[in-house]
């Protein structure tokens, strides 16, 4: 049995590693400033996880999961996006509000009931932010992506996932007339700082480089 905290490690691990196929293994200053605690608490942390034989690290060197590890990871990060599914879509939560609540859902240990949710909501594919749901074996369908960065001017895309599911990001989102399938056609984009300027069902906005690097598109 692994305590709520170690559960929060490992899937932190997994999106910073093997959430992408280019990067297995992240750092312990990075894993740090992705769970907004000191490098010390992370050192404390790993020690355990590898004692589970959850983690392969060596002091001041790279984090990878283990087999086992990236199991556990894989099942927390299938039960996050099942739930927030179920409050987006059974109890009409916005999707700003559900990423917050999972967080607390994600520990129910149940197997029985996260297969009966699953199965309720018709086996979904993704979430409400566009994430791929892993499936009762743990696979885990990616969709090749750009970010809006990627994408030259004059060019319509259409969202399909993002990658920042913080309250503000998305209310933001919202705010300007974005959601998930929205087509966004790049308008202009500064030299300067990376600005871009785009338009939304004849709605212009101007957004900030980091904003369109936190948007997939196709």
């Amino acid at each position: 049995m692994i305590s709520q905290a170690e559960e929060n490690y490992l899937k932190a691990l997994f999106h910073l590693t093997n959430e992408t196929e280019e990067k297995v293994e992240a750092g312990t200053n990075e894993l740090a400033f992705y769970l907004e605690v000191k490098p010390a608490t992370v050192n404390d942390m790993l020690k355990k996880l590898k004692e589970k034989e959850l983690v392969s690290y060596k002091k001041y060197g790279k984090i990878m999961l283990t087999q086992q590890g990236r199991e556990y990871a894989v099942e927390v990060v299938r039960k996050h996006r099942l739930w927030e599914t179920f409050l987006y879509e059974k109890l009409e939560f916005s999707w700003d509000e559900v990423h917050e609540v999972a967080e607390q859902l994600e520990h129910i240990k149940s197997k029985k009931l996260v297969e009966q949710l699953d199965r309720f909501l018709g086996f979904p594919k993704i979430d409400p932010h566009g994430d791929p749901i892993p499936n009762s074996k743990g696979e885990i369908k990616y969709l090749k992506r750009k970010t809006l960065t990627d994408i030259p001017v004059g060019a319509v895309c259409k969202l399909v996932a993002v990658k920042d599911s913080s309250a503000s990001f998305l209310q933001y989102a919202v705010q300007i007339g974005l959601g998930l399938s929205s087509k966004i056609k790049i308008i202009s984009r500064q030299e300067f700082d990376g600005s871009v300027e785009i338009e939304i069902d004849n709605k212009r906005s101007t957004v900030s480089q980091k904003f369109a690097e936190n948007l997939f598109v196709l």
